[in-house]
């Protein structure tokens, strides 16, 4: 099997290569009758396109996307949904010296070793521009979410670290998000960050990062207490992202140095009778399913292992080699990690939400007079 596809009811199986013609996806299990036009897709992928400032690569790509099928008259059909974007800014010379290396940090070595082939340009399929089309299947999700929901799921993601160097929290602000070239909730770090930044770039270095994702209101009742559990199925989902290496959900990682009183998130009863919690250690999910808390996940993104510093490695005939990778790339992939975060986060929820609604129709956001 080639593994190309996720999700279980709402799946998406993506194709397409980096230097190739296109790229693209097929969407099954949207439900019908969900409003999706390419207009409403746009926007997702304006924020992820390249050559947006001086911190991305410079490819230059308009990432229009095209809908093929699975929409009539501004509304999803229930069946597959095709979605097209044509690669129009490949400059696959920039590859030739490496058609034979292997670049140190790079998938070129695994996927020559599992297959025996591999595309070069750009790292063919393993390339982070398979991502454009996660985040096209994820303005559908998020438009079925919306659609399905009386209280619509707002899925939000951040950059909260670069280079070793953190947000001042105190300082969060969401509506700044948008408004820097980093994706930084906290105004204050952008100096700091393009700073740092300019100067690893110049070095030909790269930086790795964290973004933290938060999903809220949440219904109560999404996942299961084993083999589909929310945040097993969002780890996953986060994990199959380009370049992430760590996920965590809730304190995570910091839980382990919590005491059993401190990492309880004790509930009462808000005015209105509804359950509310003192603390969100859990990050929005007890046992697997969600507690109607904010849903909170960090994911951790390795630096860009295309750099100009040369790195010793070996070629397809075993012999020792220096690497430099030329071409046009992100000194920090993180940066435009955030709304590919954003789009797998909507995905797995709604996947989660159509599972659900096969099992327990009382997902939702219950009171207890209806128990």
């Amino acid at each position: 099997m080639s593994f190309n596809s996720y999700g279980r009811l709402f799946r998406v199986t993506t194709w397409g290569e980096s230097h190739g013609k296109a790229i693209g996806c097929v969407i099954d299990g949207c439900p019908p009758g969900v409003p999706i036009s390419e207009a409403m897709i746009q926007p997702y992928l304006d924020r992820r396109r390249p050559g947006q400032s001086k911190h991305t690569t410079q490819r230059q790509e308009a990432d229009q996307v095209e809908i093929l099928s699975g929409v009539f008259e501004g509304l999803s059909t229930g069946t597959p949904i095709s979605l097209i974007i044509h690669n129009t800014d490949q400059r696959s010379k920039d590859y030739g010296e490496i058609a034979n290396q292997f670049r140190a940090g790079h998938a070129d070595y695994t996927y020559w070793a599992k297959y025996g082939v591999r595309d070069y340009r750009g790292g063919g399929r393993s390339s982070a521009r398979e991502t454009a089309m996660r985040v096209a299947a994820g303005a559908v999700a998020q438009a079925a979410l919306d659609h399905l929901l009386d209280q619509p799921i707002r899925v939000q993601a951040a950059l909260v670290e670069m280079g070793g160097l953190r947000v001042d929290r105190s300082r969060w602000d969401w509506g700044s998000v948008d408004d820097n070239p980093f994706f930084s909730p906290d105004p204050g770090s952008v100096d700091a960050w393009d700073e740092e930044l300019t100067r690893l770039r110049k070095s030909g270095s790269s930086a790795g990062g964290v973004i933290e994702v938060v999903a809220q209101p949440l219904p109560v009742g999404l996942g299961a207490p084993l083999y589909a559990k929310l945040d097993s199925e969002l780890a996953s989902a986060l994990m199959s992202i380009n370049a992430v290496k760590a996920v965590e959900i809730g304190d995570g990682m910091d839980s382990a140095a919590l005491t059993g009183v401190s990492n309880a998130d004790e509930m009462t009863l808000d005015q209105n009778g509804q359950p509310q919690y003192g603390s969100n250690h859990a990050g929005g999910v007890l046992g697997g399913i969600s507690s109607g808390q904010p849903l909170v996940a960090r994911v951790a993104i390795k630096p860009t292992s295309s750099i100009l510093t040369p790195r010793n490695s070996l070629n397809r005939f075993g012999e020792p080699v220096e690497v430099v990778t030329k071409g046009r790339h992100d000194p920090c992939v993180a940066i435009r990690g955030v709304p590919v975060v954003e789009a797998m986060v909507q995905s797995t929820l709604l996947d989660q939400l159509l599972l659900s609604f096969g099992q327990a129709t009382q997902v939702g956001f219950p009171g207890w007079d209806e128990r």
